[in-house]
């Protein structure tokens, strides 16, 4: 089992314990409370941003991990056919199936994994403030306009590289992913993505 992801944050007090990501093909993100849509805020709070706390924020080309890209097996030369939304998958997308899903690099201030192939993308309609990187403008995220992606290998496992340094990707880029949805019991959409389309 990939235990990269597995951690346990404590969020709002008592009303937010949020248990975490574990890794492994056939789990997605599960956050346990009885306030669903604040555990599923704390968790990609806890596992993108506690996880990188020293991270920051860039739109192009500035982070420590960044690098080409061009040239990983998971970074598609070609736009995959039939994109949809964020809101759209969340919506129709079923637990195991194939999905490929348009979306921006984004949703908080460091929306990566340190040292793992993970990061989220949030709803093409949400956009950055001229003034700010870290949060869409005028439009609050909220669970039905986000998704949690991780690159698997063929094992199922989550590759044990950045994001950044592996797609050549930055905060607020448009990708497409390709690959598998997984739905918790709260809801939650995490795609298990075996290749990326960074939109120029």
């Amino acid at each position: 089992m990939d235990t990269g992801l597995k951690r346990w944050f404590w969020c709002g007090g008592r009303h937010a314990v949020c248990a975490g990501c574990y890794g492994g093909r056939h789990t997605a993100c599960a956050c346990y409370n009885t306030r669903r849509r604040a555990a599923w805020a704390c968790c990609i709070m806890g596992v993108v941003g506690l996880a990188l706390l020293a991270g920051g924020c860039s739109r192009a080309g500035g982070g420590p991990e960044a690098a080409d890209g061009a040239h990983s097996p998971y970074r598609l030369a070609e736009e995959p056919a039939g994109a949809v939304d964020v809101k759209t998958a969340h919506t129709d997308a079923q637990d195991a199936e194939e999905v490929v899903i348009a979306g921006l690099v984004g949703g908080n201030s460091t929306p990566w994994v340190e040292g793992l192939a993970a990061f989220t993308i949030v709803d093409l309609s949400l956009r950055p403030c001229e003034d700010s990187c870290t949060s869409p403008c005028g439009t609050a995220v909220v669970p039905g306009t986000q998704a949690l992606v991780r690159i698997v290998d063929p094992e199922g496992r989550t590759v044990p590289t950045g994001a950044r340094r592996l797609l050549g990707i930055e905060h607020w880029q448009t990708v497409v992913v390709r690959g598998e949805a997984r739905r918790d019991d709260a809801g939650n959409l995490t795609v298990l993505a075996d290749g990326v389309y960074v939109r120029p």
